[in-house]
């Protein structure tokens, strides 16, 4: 009778131990995947989960009120609240800070299916390049100020920004100059309509 007290100790002690043992791996298996996540991924979940708008903080002291419809590789775009029939591309390094709610902040970090669309693989610079291609006058921030225009080219790190009056059609004649802007200086493009 003792014997068998001892053996269900020893038993119980050792499925403790393995349930101990398992409760650790689940913390560092969830710790490392959190580790992996970057600002990018976190946005798109607390979009997905609410589907609603997300205030950012900009490296240029501004913020933009953004509700998010792309997610590329680094950059988000998305219609600014209080402006119907824009559009915001913001790159994902202009970002100083996502002012976000705890139900917000909870979604950023629910596991995440993994998602092979196209769209998430493509850069800034392709999506630029639609812009410009679309003859999208631009309202275009930066961290040395703002500018309006249409931009002509995108080339590998900068874009080509015809300067013009904003609402104006891009015509040579309007055209007061242009501004060569390297990416990294670049914290929203607000796209406007075709001219």
């Amino acid at each position: 009778m003792r014997w068998d007290r001892l053996f269900d100790d020893l038993e119980s002690q050792l499925d403790h131990d393995r349930l101990e043992e398992a409760r650790s791996l689940a913390i560092e298996t969830e710790r490392a995947r959190i580790g992996r996540l970057g600002l990018r991924d976190r946005i798109a979940a607390m979009t997905r989960a609410d589907g609603g708008a997300v205030r950012l903080a900009l490296v240029d002291a501004t913020s933009v009120q953004l509700r998010p419809t792309a997610f590329g590789r680094d950059w988000i775009g998305g219609v600014p609240d209080g402006r119907p029939g824009s559009q915001c591309v913001v790159p994902v390094a202009a970002i100083a800070a996502v002012s976000a709610s705890r139900r917000q902040v909870e979604a950023g970090l629910a596991p995440q299916t993994a998602s092979t669309g196209i769209i998430e693989r493509i850069g800034l610079a392709f999506a630029l390049r639609d812009l410009g291609r679309r003859r999208a006058g631009v309202e275009l921030r930066t961290l040395d100020g703002l500018a309006h225009g249409t931009i002509d080219r995108v080339a590998a790190d900068h874009l080509d920004l015809a300067l013009h009056e904003p609402g104006a059609p891009r015509r040579e004649r309007e055209v007061r100059g242009y501004r060569l802007v390297p990416f990294a200086r670049i914290t929203v493009v607000l796209a406007t309509e075709a001219t």
